[in-house]
């Protein structure tokens, strides 16, 4: 009889606890969401933007050509009309006038002498007055050493050798340029290149002036 009461009792609890487990509510809820397929999602606006282009637009008064546009013919042959300068010539600024022809340039000109004791001398002369197309001839103790020399605004001369004694050179005025007379400045260096004499002469077509060098 104790046995039988005791089976009732667990029958009893066991369906009791089945019954609160089918009672609990066990299902899990989910939130309902919609369907947006087919839907376009709404986007930031942004500006479109222009594709780089490989020419640039002619800016307003300027004649720059554009990229692809054939550059000007340019010809470098021709005159740029900039002032040409020559260097044979000087600056106006240094230029003077030659002095007029005198009586006194109808002659030939002693323009002194010197002396030294080196092998050689550097005599050189140029067109100090106005450069107008000066022209000389040179002689050496009587010999041609320069048949025609045309003196422009720079140095130009002649290494000279000298001999024992008298060493005489003439300069022969073959013209008087543009505007008269034969004009000159005379320099003679030594073979130290030392300044021994600067002189200066002005002539008339066909006149000498001349320049006397004494070896020691």
């Amino acid at each position: 009889m104790k046995y039988i009461l005791l089976l009732l009792c667990f029958g009893l609890t066991t369906v009791k606890g089945v019954s609160q487990i089918d009672n609990q509510n066990t299902s899990v809820r989910f939130e309902s969401i919609e369907n947006t397929e087919g839907e376009t999602e709404t986007l930031i606006d942004f500006p479109d933007i222009e594709a780089p282009s490989l020419t640039k637009p002619k800016k307003q008064g300027t004649d720059a050509p554009e990229l692809g546009e054939e550059e000007p013919d340019i010809k470098f042959a021709e005159g740029d009309g900039l002032m040409d300068y020559k260097t044979d010539e000087q600056p106006k600024y240094f230029q003077k006038k030659d002095k007029p022809v005198l009586a006194a340039y109808l002659s030939d000109q002693n323009l002194g002498n010197v002396s030294t004791n080196g092998e050689f001398v550097n005599v050189m002369c140029r067109d100090h007055e106005y450069v107008d197309g000066d022209r000389i001839r040179i002689y050496v103790n009587g010999d041609v050493v320069r048949s025609d020399l045309s003196l422009v605004s720079s140095f130009i001369g002649l290494k000279l050798p000298l001999e024992q004694g008298i060493n005489t050179v003439e300069f022969e005025a073959l013209n008087q340029g543009t505007s008269g007379p034969n004009t000159a400045e005379l320099h003679v260096y030594d073979d130290k290149g030392q300044l021994i004499s600067a002189k200066e002469w002005n002539l008339g077509t066909g006149y000498k002036a001349s320049f006397v060098i004494i070896k020691e």
